[in-house]
């Protein structure tokens, strides 16, 4: 008697490669450039920052802490 095709064996797809693991630099700088971007930020506020308050500082801030989220999307 001839065998259903339910219980026929399907071919399998390989299976996806894992990606490589990052190098250790990458989680310590997305942790450096983020803490640097909050910390101008906050001493910006507080009037620390040598040169008086001045928006460049607030864009700086936020350009230390969008290019960390860049280098997060390299984090595996």
């Amino acid at each position: 008697m001839p065998k259903s095709k339910s219980k026929r064996r399907r071919p399998q797809p390989p299976p996806k490669p894992k990606p490589k693991k990052s190098p250790p630099w990458v989680g310590a700088l997305f942790f450096v450039l983020l803490g640097l971007g909050v910390a101008v930020i906050i001493l910006n506020y507080l009037s620390l920052v040598p040169g008086g308050t001045r928006p460049v500082n607030l864009f700086i801030g936020l350009g230390l802490m969008a290019a960390a989220f860049v280098v997060a999307t390299r984090w595996h």
